[in-house]
């Protein structure tokens, strides 16, 4: 019993000294001392190699790269363990809204365990693929750097910047749109360019560049005849229809020659004209003999 009373009066004793401790942090608050933070003595760039003069262009479906270059100014080496990435909006939030309600979008960190002697710069490749809907963005890349020396871990802004997501091009005229889908080797789009270049240029002289220049005549041969020469001897070799047409034959012999080249003589029928011609001197002369 007394035992239970004297447990008894020691929890009401750790009960009221635990009151008066919350009363005294209440009436006395922390005080925050601000702690210098060391900087990293070293200086980041980051370049887009496809940007134009619009900006930077991120493209739907396709590699988006970037290329971040450190310069080391510590005094003893920095390692570079990772580099990621944000896709935030442009648009306004709300006062109240918390700051993770710009994120649209986290890009995959990319681990490198690069180290930066001291005094010297090193480029990395940070790349990325997106598939989104076509809108104005801001890039942030972060890069988590470590001094070996002081085995400090930096969490340094590599790059924030406005960019613009769009759709792929269409056009076959695009070299990009040929190299990713109708040509994957780029052997077959050299191929192709080739060939178009080829028939543009066959065009072109047919139709311009050759009119300039006169054709040259075909050579006559030594010995051969003229073109008049030519068209008379064709005349002539053309025979006339008048003269085509098989003549009478004559009461008249004919003198032919043969191969060996001694004459001979044939004789031909006579014709209708040539007989009608002595039947009429037979009456002639039958009519005078019997008028005497």
């Amino acid at each position: 019993m007394v035992n239970f009373k004297w447990s008894s009066l020691a929890l009401l004793a750790l009960r009221a000294a635990t009151a008066f401790a919350q009363d005294d942090f209440d009436a006395e608050p922390i005080k925050s001392v601000p702690v210098e933070q060391p900087e990293l003595k070293a200086d980041i760039e980051t370049t887009f190699p496809d940007a134009d003069i619009f900006g930077v262009k991120i493209v739907n479906g396709r590699v988006s790269k970037a290329l971040i270059e450190i310069t080391n100014h510590e005094d003893s080496p920095i390692d570079v363990s990772f580099v990621g990435g944000t896709l935030k909006t442009t648009k306004p939030l709300p006062e109240d809204a918390p700051a993770s309600a710009a994120i649209l979008r986290n890009l995959t960190a990319v681990r490198y365990d690069v180290s930066i002697p001291a005094g010297e710069k090193h480029q990395l490749p940070f790349q990325f693929v997106l598939d989104m809907n076509p809108q104005d963005v801001i890039v942030e890349l972060i890069a988590i750097i470590s001094n070996s020396a002081t085995n400090q871990i930096f969490q340094v802004e590599a790059h924030s910047g406005p960019a613009s997501i769009v759709e792929p091009p269409t056009s076959l005229f695009d070299p990009k749109f040929l190299t990713n889908t109708l040509f994957p080797h780029s052997i077959f789009l050299y191929l192709f360019l080739t060939g178009v270049f080829s028939a543009v240029l066959y065009f072109v002289y047919k139709t311009w560049i050759e009119a300039l220049f006169p054709q040259a005549r075909p050579a006559r041969p030594a010995g051969g005849p003229s073109k008049k020469g030519r068209k008379a001897a064709i005349i002539e070799a053309e025979p006339c229809p008048a003269l085509s047409r098989p003549a009478p034959p004559a009461a008249a012999t004919a003198r032919v020659t043969t191969r060996a080249g001694s004459p001979t003589i044939t004789s031909t029928a006579p014709s209708r004209a040539a007989l009608r011609a002595a039947l009429a001197a037979r009456r002639n002369k039958s009519g005078v003999g019997a008028g005497e």
